[in-house]
């Protein structure tokens, strides 16, 4: 039997169930939610990177969104909040849509 030791969507058990497996399941303590969002994130991002096509991009793009929500009520907060955090900085220091890369930056002073 394969072991996988990972957080999974909530309805990954049903589906395993309605294939005709069993499955061994815990329900995570706070703390061991917010570590296991988190590596469910790097592993959405690294998926999100490998990503061969704008299709597959779009769909790991999706996953780390599901879990930017789940991460943003877990410390307490909405999405919506944190959309207007970004808002903000936006507003403030801009977004990425320029394209712009900075190389160095000199100090006048020395």
């Amino acid at each position: 039997m394969p072991v996988y030791h990972k957080l999974v969507r909530d309805r990954i058990p049903v589906i395993i169930q309605q294939s005709g497996k069993k499955c061994v399941t815990k329900i995570l303590t706070d703390e061991e939610y917010r570590k296991e969002l988190q590596k469910k994130m790097t592993e959405e991002l690294n998926e999100y990177v490998q990503a061969e096509s704008s299709e597959q991009a779009i769909e790991e793009l999706a996953d780390l969104l599901e879990l930017i929500h789940a991460l943003a009520k877990c410390h307490g907060s909405t999405i919506e909040e944190v959309e207007a955090f970004r808002k903000k900085k936006a507003a403030e220091r801009g977004g990425f849509e320029e394209k712009i890369f900075l190389i160095e930056v000199e100090d006048e002073g020395r």
